[in-house]
């Protein structure tokens, strides 16, 4: 049962219970959208941040919930939108990484951007 209080994250929710699948599929539609993601290093922060096995549980839950979200073949506002199709999914990053920012650490940062220069997906 949907209770009033659920906006439509439930399968985000689901999949992110999932972290090798969102891993997998991350990567897919990174590369397949990543020039097009005005927001791609603070996603890939965040990923980084996500699978850091430092990283406390309930803050990788939280930015695996986001990245699931930008993973999900649907959307509140479809991808394929010029200039509006990732506003959903910034706005859902920026709002877990408002919630757990102080754990996204430099490291994590610079892995994102070394991952942006070399543009294919880092060996983990």
């Amino acid at each position: 049962m949907i209770s009033g209080h659920t906006v439509g994250f439930e399968p985000a929710d689901e999949l992110a219970k999932d972290p090798e699948s969102v891993r997998r599929r991350f990567w897919i539609k990174f590369k397949r959208v990543m020039s097009k993601l005005p927001f791609a290093e603070d996603l890939l922060s965040a990923y980084y941040c996500a699978f850091d096995k430092e990283t406390p549980r309930h803050v990788q839950a939280a930015l695996l919930g986001a990245i699931a979200y930008f993973v999900l073949p649907f959307d509140f506002i479809p991808d394929m939108l010029p200039v509006l199709g990732f506003t959903d999914d910034a706005a859902v990053l920026a709002t877990a990484i408002r919630m757990v920012a102080t754990h996204i650490k430099p490291e994590h940062r610079d892995a994102a951007r070394a991952a942006l220069r070399r543009g294919i997906e880092p060996e983990i």
